[in-house]
């Protein structure tokens, strides 16, 4: 009695290690944590053909203006900006080659755009997710900050001040160490704030954003 008692057993484990085993492998898979998965989401890497403009203090012999991209995350809220960054090259930018008190796309050629996949606030006025132009109108003592519907266009050439959704006023800094290249930088701070920073020649300016 005792070793037919054994010889079930014996099969009863032997079929479920058989059933385990025959299971399509993708039940046996782990789950992907929501967390990486949101990640994975998030390309932080400058698209085909874009660079990342870095802190460069040396003079540039470049010619032409690189097309650059910065990425950032404030909170969870990803934020890519695509620009046109040209550099210094000895010239007199801030009242000579960016003219004081005109609209300014900010960079070079195409509008400079700003891309968010969550709704997010710039100097405390809501922006709702999507995609924008930056323009500014920059001054010695402040600058105007444009966040514009008309993100497609040629420098500031169709600019409306019908399609802006929020302008804010900034102060510029000025800076010891020079950037040759303009520079667009996203800073996560805590809290779901931080800042879209702005470094060219010897200012820089930054602007406000929380999630």
């Amino acid at each position: 009695m005792s070793k037919n008692f054994q010889r079930i057993g014996a099969a009863i484990l032997l079929t479920a290690v058989l059933t385990y085993c025959n299971q399509p492998e993708k039940e046996q898979e782990q789950e992907i944590p929501v967390e990486q998965e949101s990640h994975a989401r998030h390309n932080m890497q400058p698209s085909e053909g874009a660079t990342t403009i870095e802190v460069q203090a040396e003079t540039d012999t470049l010619k032409g203006s690189l097309k650059a991209e910065a990425h950032g995350m404030i909170g969870d809220a990803h934020l890519t900006i695509n620009y046109h960054s040209p550099a210094v090259r000895g010239r007199m930018i801030w009242g000579g080659l960016v003219a004081y008190n005109q609209v300014w796309v900010t960079g070079a050629h195409s509008a400079t755009s700003l891309t968010t996949d969550k709704d997010i606030t710039i100097g405390g006025e809501r922006m709702p997710a999507g995609k924008y132009a930056l323009f500014t109108i920059p001054d010695e003592n402040e600058w105007s900050i444009i966040i514009n519907r008309n993100w497609e266009q040629h420098l500031a050439d169709d600019y409306s001040e019908k399609d802006d959704v929020l302008r804010i006023t900034v102060k510029p800094e000025e800076v010891v160490q020079p950037q040759e290249r303009l520079r667009y930088e996203i800073v996560s701070e805590s809290n779901n704030k931080g800042m879209i920073v702005i470094s060219w020649d010897k200012l820089k300016v930054s602007i406000p954003v929380a999630e």
